[in-house]
Order: structure tokens, then sequence, then C-alpha cells
């Protein structure tokens, strides 16, 4: 992906070539950029704020994630959940809902908790899953905390969710845990 294509808002290429230049410190190439620009409501460049390089990569996240999407590949899942959930102040449960393929049918934040918890109805998962006609699925929830090893209750609610899931032939392939950056699998560590 070029410099170009990873700026949150557009940019022309001839402004993105003089602006490199200007970061380049006098260098006989420019060197990388120290930050992401954007343009302003006056059509002026100006560095882009965190928030707003997180938000253009979640909107990339989700144009690259949608209906019909393979979601066969551990990494993938584990690049959209941390994108969707890295940042988040509070924990909420959410779902990958997946057809037989493994292609995404939706993404669904279904119970959203405090800082340290979520309540979690398996009757309600199960109830998502049937509407959706879904035959796998995959489970994610953040920890606010930063740490990423799963709780007691984590794998206590993964269990109960995998029983009954198994009673209407959804099979769960994973249930992922992200903190800040780091994502863990239950799939991984042979918790499923």
């Amino acid at each position: 992906m070029s410099a170009f294509e990873q700026l949150p808002l557009p940019l022309d290429r001839s402004a993105a070539s003089e602006t490199l230049a200007m970061f380049s410190d006098g260098l006989e190439e420019p060197g990388p950029v120290a930050a992401l620009l954007v343009r302003d409501a006056f059509n002026e460049l100006r560095a882009a704020t965190p928030a707003e390089i997180i938000a253009a990569a979640r909107r990339a996240m989700a144009r690259r994630v949608r209906r019909g999407i393979a979601m066969d590949s551990p990494r993938a899942v584990r690049e959209f959940l941390t994108m969707k959930l890295g940042t988040l102040e509070h924990e909420t449960f959410s779902v990958l809902l997946l057809d037989t393929r493994h292609r995404l049918i939706d993404y669904v934040e279904l119970f959203r908790g405090t800082i340290d918890k979520a309540s979690v109805h398996p009757r309600e998962v199960v109830k998502l899953a049937l509407s959706r006609n879904a035959a796998a699925m995959v489970l994610a929830h953040p920890h606010p905390s930063g740490a990423a090893d799963p709780s007691q209750a984590d794998e206590l609610i993964t269990r109960r969710l995998k029983e009954a899931l198994a009673l209407v032939d959804v099979r769960l392939l994973d249930h992922i845990i992200v903190a800040g950056g780091d994502a863990i699998s239950f799939a991984d560590r042979g918790l499923l």
C-alpha cells in the first residue's frame, strides 16, 4: 500500500510530494514521514491526530471486511477484531456470524458492559445465530484493563456457548480476547 492510500483523507500526489520533501530535513531522498497528513476545513495540510488515524483505520478495515468475505484466516480475524475492539474502554461481547464456507454474514456487538464485565446470555447468542442462518461463529470481547489472559468467567461462558450452539448445529470456531493491540485465541490455546 502506498503512502497516498494510507492517508485518512484525500490528498493529491503533488501536494504529498511537496510535503514529503518538507519533512525530509534536507536529506537527498525524503525519508519516512513522521505523521500522516489530512486536509483541514480550509483545504490546508496538517498532521492527523491519533483519533483521526484510528478512525481512518477502522473505516479501512470495515471496507475490507464486508458481507461475503472469507474469514478463514485467523490473522485476518484478529486484525479485524483488534481494530474494532482494541481501543474500547468498556467490555462488549461481539460475534462474527459465518456461513458454511466461513464467509462473513455479519459482525454484531451483542452485549455492552462496564469497564470489567459484560453479561452474556447464551439464549440471545443462539437466537441471533439462528435468525442470521449462521453455520459458524467467532466470539470476541475486549479486556480494557490491557490483560489479554482469559478469566475463569471467560472460559466458563465459552464452554456454555459452545454447548448451546452445538445443539443447533452452529460451530464455535474461536473466542478472541482483545487487549489493546494484542489478541489471544482460545482455539490457539486449546481452550475450545
